[in-house]
């Protein structure tokens, strides 16, 4: 069934899972879909944030919301909050892996600890709901999968071996994973941004230069309203006037 493009609560009856959905990329992704009409799940890491994010994202029009306190790098943590899920709700259609951190040392400086939480989170966090997922996809309706990973998945950079290893990773898993799953009706997409203007690196210059969060939302909508048929597997994002 093609989406039509004009509908704005096109995701009615429709239920989403948005991993780091408390501030950032996740929370505009999961606002955009409530407004869809989808009914969302979101975790953090944080039980005060995931409060506090739920009754904030209550307030507005649209579906259902359901916040949980997750560390997505513990796989019982996954699978608690997946079956908390499946008690408030009796599909799934669509996930999207955010949840990510950022350890940047050069390898030398780099902990056994740091390399490890980051691979953790970043990578198998991903494979851990994305395989909680697929368990619940109904293949005749079909479901999308959508991961946000970066340009540093592509680019290295002096300080980022960890994060780097961890998002070439994910994009060869998403790869993988299209290639495992698109004759069962699952699509799946990347997403690659550039510097995004959010809290997950320390920053004191001005950042107006930046992605907003809301635009790598807008990308997550286009591909949720792109004809079944066709699979948009990997986007690139750039701030267009970076600085200089």
């Amino acid at each position: 069934m093609d989406i039509p493009l004009s509908n704005e609560r096109h995701l009615s009856n429709k239920v989403a899972v948005v991993t780091g959905g408390t501030r950032g990329i996740g929370r505009a992704i999961a606002e955009r879909l409530l407004q869809a009409g989808a009914s969302v799940a979101f975790c953090g890491r944080s039980p005060e944030s995931v409060a506090r994010a739920a009754e904030e994202m209550a307030q507005n029009p649209g579906g259902t919301v359901f916040g949980e306190a997750v560390d997505v790098s513990k796989p019982e943590q996954v699978e608690r909050f997946f079956k908390g899920l499946d008690r408030r709700f009796s599909h799934l259609h669509i996930l999207v892996n955010n949840a990510g951190v950022g350890i940047f040392r050069k390898v030398k400086e780099m902990t056994v600890e740091d390399w490890q939480k980051t691979l953790d989170v970043n990578l198998s966090g991903a494979f851990y709901c994305c395989r909680e997922t697929l368990q619940r996809l109904n293949n005749a309706e079909g479901g999308y999968i959508i991961n946000i990973s970066s340009l540093a998945g592509k680019n290295p950079f002096s300080g980022g071996a960890a994060y780097n290893a961890s998002k070439f990773g994910l994009n060869g898993f998403s790869e993988a994973l299209m290639l495992d799953h698109r004759y069962d009706n699952v699509r799946v997409s990347y997403i690659m941004p550039g510097s995004v203007n959010t809290e997950f690196g320390s920053r004191s210059a001005p950042s107006d230069w930046m992605i907003a969060p809301q635009d790598v939302a807008q990308v997550v909508m286009n591909l949720l309203e792109m004809p079944e048929r066709t699979l948009v597997s990997r986007v690139e994002m750039r701030p267009l006037k970076p600085r200089k």
